[in-house]
């Protein structure tokens, strides 16, 4: 039987982007352990991304970026912490003639599902691919719609659960460790490693 594994990013970061136009203001959510769920809302392009990050094992809610039009809302739930962002891809271009660019698409893929296309496949297409990594933060720009987007890729490093959870256990003591070890028999270490998700 296989032991369920948790994915966390590196502290060794690259920025990527962004793509897009230069309208708006610039916004970066930072670098965090990993996603958790994202938030979309669209017709013509992206009006508003929010991100729900995890920050060392914590949910962390960033703020939206975008306007307040849009009447299609899709909620992303990632099965965190098994499951994380690989890549991402889109569109960018004027909504209107001689308006400047704007993220008319965006598209997802984790280690497990796609998510999307949400919008208008029109214009440039963009992609971020990134083997062994994964998205850990994003960056951009934005006023009315979502103008700009980038992102923070990260090297992946999985943490066995069942070694997560023992070595907590040595940090509160030996004596816990021996007792949670013996009252369990020589199944102690996995009853321990049960993971939790969450689906979409």
């Amino acid at each position: 039987m296989g032991q369920a594994q948790k994915v966390v990013g590196s502290s060794k970061t690259v920025k990527v982007g962004p793509w897009g136009g230069s309208g708006g203001s610039g916004w970066d959510d930072g670098i965090h352990t990993g996603i958790r769920e994202i938030t979309l809302v669209y017709d013509r392009c992206i009006d508003s991304i929010r991100v729900e990050y995890d920050k060392n094992g914590k949910p962390f809610l960033a703020e939206k970026h975008g306007g307040n039009g849009g009447s299609i809302t899709a909620k992303i739930k990632l099965e965190y912490p098994e499951e994380y962002l690989m890549t991402a891809s889109g569109h960018y271009c004027p909504v209107v003639y001689g308006g400047s660019p704007v993220i008319r698409s965006l598209a997802f893929k984790s280690n497990k599902r796609t998510f999307g296309p949400f919008g208008v496949e029109e214009g440039t297409q963009f992609t971020v691919p990134m083997d062994g990594g994964m998205i850990v933060g994003f960056t951009g720009g934005c006023g009315w719609y979502l103008d700009a987007i980038g992102w923070r890729l990260s090297p992946i490093r999985g943490v066995k659960l069942c070694n997560t959870v023992h070595q907590k256990l040595q940090k509160i003591g030996t004596m816990a460790s021996k007792t949670l070890g013996n009252k369990h028999g020589k199944h102690g270490k996995h009853a321990t490693a049960k993971s939790q998700k969450t689906y979409a």
